[in-house]
């Protein structure tokens, strides 16, 4: 499959490659319906915890995995946490970009590293628009590239978005990463893709679609270059890097795996997830919590097939396949399940090119409802049980 094309990619023209400026000039587009869905959300987050009584701000910026890389920005990795059940929980789980970030905007400005956070992740999420709409719209034109950015934006868990977590910054350099691989860009996919490595441990997965995409290239070509070598070769140094250093400061070389296995986080094909599924089937308060589950594991794997029908570039697919299995087959709290998905961003293309083919009066209302519903859900699991 060559990349960047297929039965739903626009080809390009004999000359070459089209050129990038009109697609970064009407890019802003996509920014701003990316910042008026999440601007809708702070605000719907803003009334409803004034009326819960609790503070926006704080669920933001600072509780659940916003506190631990607080900590790291201001101690480095050295703090441990004992359960109630004996497990010692430590900070040497979560990668280090974004709290590297948070430590130097607050070297440099007068916020503290929990508000840092929030400007990262602010930043960020534009950027990740913008990385997304030049995706969709190399492969689908101008209207499939704005919709999949506000698609994203408008997903349930969209908040997590806009609080001080790794998701938006991790997306962002995914997404410029895929991109600069369905340009060819070598060195900067790779670049792109180890900086991605040091936000997420899922970051493996985009390193792993720059191989595919080198792979498909190569055989169309029947020639690889230094530039292919080089990134090929970037792309892995920010996950295997970070999990090599924690591995020598836990004494064996799996280190990592024990720091996670203590958090019950591991890799089991989803035999725990099945199990909890059932679980919550087994009781009537938790019966629709399963159906949801199953519901919405159902959607994103068919929303997969339709992807691998479509013929997605491969790159995109191996990223989002990964993202996928890495997500749903591993075990730890389930309740992260929709947010571990929220990376995998090309399960919404198909939906984006569906509603590029209607009219604006129809396609507009739909995004429109979507947002809506992103972010009551958003201001209610804030203010409920919240993201783990």
């Amino acid at each position: 499959m060559r990349v960047g094309s297929g039965r739903t990619g626009r080809r390009e023209p004999a000359g070459g490659p089209p050129a990038a400026a009109p697609a970064l000039r009407r890019a802003w587009t996509a920014v701003a319906a990316f910042a008026a869905v999440r601007a809708l959300g702070l605000l719907v987050l803003a009334l409803w915890s004034r009326i819960a009584g609790s503070d926006a701000h704080t669920l933001l910026s600072a509780r659940w995995d916003s506190l631990w890389y607080v900590r790291v920005a201001e101690s480095g990795y050295d703090f441990t946490l004992t359960a109630p059940d004996g497990r010692v929980l430590s900070d040497l789980a979560f990668f280090p970009l974004l709290p590297w970030l948070e430590r130097a905007v607050a070297a440099v400005s007068p916020l503290g590293p929990a508000d840092a956070g929030l400007l990262v992740s602010a930043v960020a999420g534009l950027a990740a628009a913008w990385g997304l709409y030049l995706t969709g719209h190399h492969l689908n034109g101008h209207r499939a590239g704005v919709l999949l950015v506000a698609l994203w934006a408008a997903v349930p868990v969209g908040i997590v978005q806009s609080m001080a977590y790794s998701e938006a910054l991790f997306v962002a350099l995914s997404a410029w990463a895929l991109y600069a691989v369905l340009q060819h860009r070598w060195v900067a996919a790779g670049l792109l893709a180890s900086l991605a490595g040091l936000a997420r441990p899922v970051g493996l997965a985009v390193a792993a679609a720059l191989w595919a995409g080198a792979a498909v290239e190569a055989r169309r070509t029947r020639h690889v270059d230094a530039r292919m070598l080089a990134g090929a070769a970037l792309a892995p140094l920010g996950a295997a890097g970070y999990v090599l250093w924690v591995g020598a400061r836990q004494g064996s070389l799996l280190g990592y795996l024990d720091v996670q296995a203590a958090w019950g986080n591991g890799f089991d094909g989803g035999l725990a997830y099945g199990e909890f599924i059932v679980e919550q089937l087994g009781g009537r308060p938790g019966v629709f919590a399963g159906l949801g589950l199953i519901v919405g594991t159902a959607l994103a794997v068919w929303a997969y097939v339709v992807c691998v029908r479509q013929r997605q570039p491969l790159p995109l697919l191996v990223y989002t396949g990964i993202v996928m299995v890495l997500a749903l087959c591993s075990s730890g709290y389930f309740g992260s399940k929709p947010r571990l998905l929220l990376p995998a961003f090309p399960l919404l293309l198909p939906v984006a090119v569906a509603l590029a083919q209607l009219r604006p009066a129809r396609s507009v209302p739909v995004v429109a409802a979507l947002a809506v519903g992103s972010a009551v859900y958003g201001a209610s699991w804030l203010n409920g049980s919240g993201p783990p």
